[in-house]
C-alpha cells in the first residue's frame, strides 16, 4: 500500500512540475513573440514589475523594472537593432511550488550580425502569474 501511495505521490509531483514548466515556457514564448513584433513593452510583461527586479548584463547591474525597460528601449531603439529573437537550449528547473530557474541561450538574427549568449532567469509565481525576478544574461 505504501509503495502505491508513493508512486501516486510521485506522479502528482511530476504533473505539478510539468505544469510549472509549461507555464514558465509560455512566458518565454510570449516574450519572444512580443520582441519579434517590435513590442518591448509586451516583452517586459514577463518581468516582475518591481523596483526589486534585477537585470544583469555584462558588467552592468540594473535594479528595477522601469530602469530595465528604459535600458532595453535605449539599446534597441529600432527594429534593425532588435532583429529576430529566439531562445534555445532551455533547461527549466522547478525549485519550489512558486519558483523556477531557466538556463538557456538567446540569439538575435540581424541583417549584419547574429549575437548570441547564455542567460539564467529566476522566476517566481505571483497572483498575476509567473514573472522573471532576476535575469543574468551574458
Amino acid at each position: 500500500m505504501l509503495l502505491i501511495l508513493g508512486a501516486v505521490s510521485a506522479v502528482f509531483a511530476q504533473a505539478k512540475d510539468d505544469k510549472i514548466k509549461a507555464d514558465v515556457r509560455k512566458v518565454l514564448d510570449e516574450q519572444v513573440a512580443a520582441w519579434n513584433r517590435g513590442d518591448i513593452d509586451g516583452f517586459m510583461k514577463g518581468y516582475w514589475n518591481s523596483p526589486e527586479m534585477t537585470f544583469v548584463s555584462g558588467q552592468t547591474v540594473t535594479k528595477g523594472w522601469q530602469p530595465t525597460l528604459e535600458r532595453y528601449k535605449k539599446s534597441y531603439d529600432s527594429r534593425a537593432k532588435m532583429g529576430v529573437l529566439s531562445f534555445s537550449e532551455l533547461e527549466i528547473t522547478v525549485t519550489g511550488k512558486d519558483s523556477a530557474v531557466v538556463l538557456g541561450r538567446f540569439t538575435l538574427e540581424r541583417e549584419k550580425d547574429k549575437p548570441t549568449g547564455m542567460f539564467t532567469l529566476n522566476f517566481r509565481r505571483f497572483k498575476a502569474g509567473w514573472r522573471i525576478i532576476l535575469d543574468h544574461t551574458s
